[in-house]
């Protein structure tokens, strides 16, 4: 099959050639060098930026640095600015590759980044995706993500997915005759592997339970499904490699950024160290030790154009004790900073907590499908769900209870049946929000 995936590249100005020998090169590196390796790396980029990058350098507030931690971290709200105050010299908007994040957690932010670390993540990622015969010039992708609603913009979308050799599927209609539609593509395209937004692929999985069918027996080229951008759970996981068939790997990235972790066969999360370093920082900004909780900041290794520089990308994380410079290894994931709730005793669980518990009680057995949680009030707490029939008076009363045991009593639930929840205009599924102010 001829490599339009590559060619692709090449033709939008991007050296994949050039790029899979730098990786190559990093590669290379032994594991004993490696953090000296990182070390120089980070000290080019950033002394890069601040010598050619007014923007960077105003935020930093000198033109010279001694020590890493001494950088500020660079959060969103610092981007609020148009591009082209933010480029470094000598790049322009029709130079660099330009996109925009979905704006899930906020406002969507336009980035930059230089042609040729555009093209090295690519070469990353094809690499990655390689762990699981996934070739981007000849695997067909069943693709869940989202898509704009303007007609020209879809049409422009569809000739990109095709030269990316993938088919993207609707994740705005999950009813049973949206689901089958799903299911009969799948009947009669040999695609290789699946990537998307858990969510949307979980929605899938429970249809095919209803069945008591296997994805895999319907489409047997089928090889493994790539869950991105959405928390994934350990009963979703099972869910899904029960009735998808195939293997399913969690991986964790930031379109402004790059993939940050990705797990490999033997079930690590590797974080992303040939392109980006990873820091887990405290709430005061300082760097803490591997096996403890913290806010995730990436730095963009070979962005020259746009400096990513200690970037906090809005989680909190903890780095596993096994990890090393070269081979970091993410031990946990565990949501959104902003995703926090606050209880009138002033506790301030993870809003996470409040889904994990919500969906061990709905429990697996077909009638809630979907369900997001909005605190409302301090104490006030809504929950949207999609069933087949409304939760009882005893389901309710039984949820209450546990949350009360398991955070604080006092609290108060709303719940709320719907017909379809409210995504995001990317198609992303908050799962969980508080309008209250911490």
């Amino acid at each position: 099959m001829f490599p339009i995936f590559d060619l692709t590249l090449r033709l939008n100005g991007f050296p994949i050639g050039q790029a899979r020998q730098k990786l190559d090169s990093i590669l290379a590196v032994n594991d004993r060098d490696y953090e000296t390796f990182l070390e120089e790396k980070k000290r080019e980029l950033a002394h890069f930026h601040l010598k050619h990058n007014p923007f960077y350098q105003a935020l930093v507030g000198k033109d010279a640095f001694e020590n890493w931690e001494d950088l500020p971290i660079m959060r969103k709200i610092d981007f609020q600015r148009p591009l082209a105050e933010r480029l470094s010299n000598g790049y322009s908007e029709k130079k660099v590759f330009v996109n925009k994040t979905s704006g899930s957690s906020g406002d969507p932010m336009v980035f930059a980044k230089d042609k040729p670390c555009h093209a090295l993540i690519w070469a990353n990622i094809m690499r990655r995706f390689g762990w699981y015969g996934v070739d981007f010039n000849r695997s067909l992708q069943a693709r869940f993500y989202g898509q704009s609603m303007d007609w020209f913009a879809r049409l422009v979308l569809r000739l990109k997915d095709f030269l990316s050799h993938r088919y993207r599927f609707s994740i705005f209609d999950f009813s049973d005759a949206g689901i089958e539609k799903i299911l009969h593509k799948f009947r009669s395209t040999q695609f290789d592997y699946i990537n998307g937004y858990t969510s949307s692929i979980v929605q899938v999985a429970h249809y095919l339970k209803r069945k008591n069918l296997v994805l895999k027996d319907l489409c047997p080229s089928l090889r493994v499904c790539i869950v991105t951008s959405e928390m994934l759970f350990d009963d979703d996981r099972i869910l899904l490699e029960q009735y998808l068939g195939v293997p399913v790997v969690n991986e964790y990235g930031a379109s402004e950024v790059d993939v940050i972790a990705i797990e490999n066969p033997d079930g690590r999360w590797l974080v992303n160290a040939e392109t980006c370093f990873v820091e887990i920082v405290d709430e005061n900004g300082k760097v803490v030790p591997k096996g403890q909780q913290g806010r995730i900041l990436v730095t963009s290794l070979y962005n020259f154009a746009h400096p990513f520089i200690r970037y906090e990308v809005g989680d909190y994380g903890v780095l596993d004790l096994s990890g090393t410079a070269k081979h970091p290894v993410l031990q946990k994931l565990i949501g959104r900073t902003n995703d926090v709730a606050v209880l009138p005793s002033g506790k301030k669980p993870a809003g996470m907590t409040f889904y994990s518990i919500t969906k061990k009680l709905f429990g697996d057995e077909g009638n809630v499908k979907e369900f997001v949680i909005t605190q409302t009030q301090l104490d006030t707490f809504e929950i949207e769900y999609v069933a087949d029939q409304a939760l009882s008076e005893a389901e309710k009363n039984n949820m209450e209870k546990v949350f009360g045991d398991f955070l604080e009593p006092g609290l108060h639930y709303i719940f709320i049946r719907r017909d379809g929840l409210q995504r995001s205009k990317s198609g992303k599924l908050k799962q969980f929000t508080s309008r209250v102010s911490s």
